[in-house]
């Protein structure tokens, strides 16, 4: 309970200083095991002001433990009517009613505390325990998806709490598989009208409003431009370009293995300042389990793998709309993961390019995942992407997995935001210096 009573609006300011020490002398008394002298605190504070409503709260509670349960409600409503938008006095009244075997009233007065304070996520606990008591499960079931929605992930996480979280998930989870029947009962031939490009959009947002994934969302870590959608996986007939890219996949591929055969030298992907926290690139850090062969770093050309590599070059210089930022953009390298690798989900510093890959050297058991979105290479099959939407990817087969990746700016930028975008870059490198850690802008 809150304990700053000299800020709360049904204070008497004539009395403010003796009434705060008695109800803070109260409390202690409460902790520390004494009932009886707490008591004598809190009806002082009566004396002082007759409806004082933490006084009237903490009595009724008092009373609630000895089973007094007409004297508990009766100083509850005196506390509510003091003070209406008091939540702790509506969520015990609500108790006292429970107890009383009055189930309207109990949700009576659980609503009144939600309205007082509509992110308490207990009272949609208690809501939802009423309502599950009296049969309403749809009902109960959005109470504990608000409870869910509003409890920290600390107390979510909290061994006390997993009976109930457990609980809320499973009612959660069976409304949604009965709402998702029920709709799809509803709309079936509508359903049955459309191409699957077509219903796409829909059965996402259907998937999302029962359960089925999470809403994706773009999250850039450092340059966000605004009003983009967040699409997680793109679709690569979309892009006039793409034809031209996956036609030169004969001639990537017979490069890529001289190059392994050869045994080219591949240089770590993740190689973190040491002054700066590895987090979840922790073990991949200076590790070649992730390593990479470039062709454009930081924005400059590698001359030397550009020759051994002519074709591959060639395909993306010609064809490919790359981002193009001075001494950062592009960067594009055969991404190589060994046997048995995991990249941890991560989002991407900027929402105005997509992340390409041509998928090469492709085992069983490899895939991406973008929003909830799983996606398994083929290989001479373009994938664009969205990285500041949580992504992940894994190789976990016996043999080594090698995609191309490079970046190309998003198809909804226009040539002046291209353009204000590489300003804005340039400008903010030259701003923090250029070894801020800004990732792959």
């Amino acid at each position: 309970m809150d304990l700053d009573y000299a800020n709360r609006p049904f204070m008497n300011t004539a009395t403010d200083s003796l009434i705060t020490k008695l109800m803070r002398e109260g409390d202690q008394l409460a902790q520390s095991g004494q009932s009886v002298s707490a008591a004598v605190c809190w009806h002082k504070v009566l004396e002082l002001e007759a409806d004082f409503p933490p006084a009237l709260n903490n009595l009724a509670l008092q009373a609630m433990h000895r089973g007094d349960l007409s004297i508990a409600r009766d100083l509850l409503q005196r506390a509510v009517a003091a003070a209406p938008d008091y939540t702790m006095a509506h969520a015990n009244l609500s108790r006292v009613h429970s107890a009383l075997g009055d189930p309207e009233a109990a949700l009576s007065e659980i609503n009144a505390a939600i309205r007082a304070e509509p992110v308490a996520w207990g009272a949609h606990v208690e809501k939802a325990r009423l309502l599950e008591a009296q049969g309403k499960e749809r009902a109960a079931a959005s109470s504990y998806g608000a409870a869910m929605a509003y409890m920290p992930e600390a107390a979510q996480r909290a061994p006390e709490m997993q009976p109930l979280v457990e609980h809320a998930r499973r009612m959660i989870a069976e409304n949604q598989s009965q709402l998702r029947e029920f709709l799809l009962a509803r709309m079936g031939d509508l359903m049955r009208t459309g191409t699957p490009r077509q219903l796409e959009r829909f059965e996402h947002s259907f998937d999302v409003v029962t359960g089925r994934r999470d809403m994706a969302l773009s999250r850039p870590l450092t340059l966000p431009f605004m009003r983009l959608p967040s699409i997680p996986i793109f679709h690569r007939e979309d892009f006039e370009w793409a034809p031209a890219v996956e036609a030169a996949f004969p001639d990537m591929l017979r490069e890529l293995n001289v190059l392994l055969e050869e045994q080219a030298e591949f240089v770590p992907y993740v190689e973190m300042p040491e002054d700066e926290p590895k987090g979840q690139f922790a073990p991949l850090d200076r590790n070649l389990d992730w390593g990479a062969y470039y062709f454009w770093k930081s924005g400059k050309l590698d001359e030397e793998h550009a020759k051994r590599c002519p074709q591959t070059v060639a395909a993306l210089a010609e064809n490919a709309p790359m981002c193009t930022v001075p001494d950062r953009a592009p960067v594009t390298f055969f991404s190589a993961l060994k046997p048995g690798t995991q990249i941890a989900p991560h989002h991407g510093a900027t929402n105005t390019r997509l992340t390409v890959h041509m998928p090469l050297i492709i085992p069983p058991d490899c895939a991406l995942r973008v929003g909830g979105e799983t996606h398994v290479w083929r290989p001479g099959e373009l994938v664009m992407f969205d990285d500041t939407i949580l992504h992940e990817a894994w190789n976990n087969s016996d043999r080594l997995r090698v995609v191309l990746i490079f970046d190309v700016w998003h198809p909804m930028l226009t040539l002046l935001e291209r353009d204000l975008v590489c300003q804005t870059i340039q400008g903010m490198l030259e701003y923090n210096g250029s070894g801020d850690a800004m990732g792959e802008l």
